[in-house]
């Protein structure tokens, strides 16, 4: 990585920008990782809080949050390749956090693909559970609580 690479993580404030975010989930999960459409797309969108990071006026990642009761389900992280290794991901599991926070959420829990498991260690959350295959991805229930 040569540089830094500024941007700003906030809640996606129009249907372009949520189209943006969707392409991107398309691009990463379902041409990158092999995971069908059907799969990444779960029907749970309108129901989300979608967080994006902008980097240049271009939309390079993405998560979801889905609030149930006080337990945030999050989904769908994805950063561009282009964008990876550079603080994105773990700025979108921060204001996570505090989006979940406001909504009155006191628990976050994730499906965390096994690659990915360290990055969401060091962001404060903990496994759960056996490893398990989910769209033909080894995955390990993770949970952070935020009180």
């Amino acid at each position: 990585m040569t540089g830094t690479v500024a941007y700003e993580v906030r809640r996606a404030l129009s249907d372009e920008e949520l189209e943006a975010a969707l392409r991107l989930r398309h691009e990463v999960f379902c041409i990158e990782q092999g995971v069908p459409r059907r799969e990444e797309q779960d029907g749970r969108d309108p129901d989300g809080i979608h967080l994006v990071a902008i980097a240049d006026g271009r939309l390079v990642g993405t998560c979801r949050l889905v609030m149930v009761g006080a337990t945030a389900q999050l989904s769908r992280l994805a950063v561009t390749q282009s964008a990876r290794r550079r603080g994105i991901a773990t700025s979108l599991l921060e204001a996570a956090d505090t989006e979940t926070i406001a909504a009155g959420g006191r628990r976050v829990v994730l499906h965390a693909q096994t690659y990915a498991r360290k990055l969401y260690e060091s962001c404060g959350y903990r496994p759960r559970g056996r490893k398990f295959w989910e769209a033909g991805i080894e995955h390990i229930a993770m949970e952070k609580h935020l009180d």
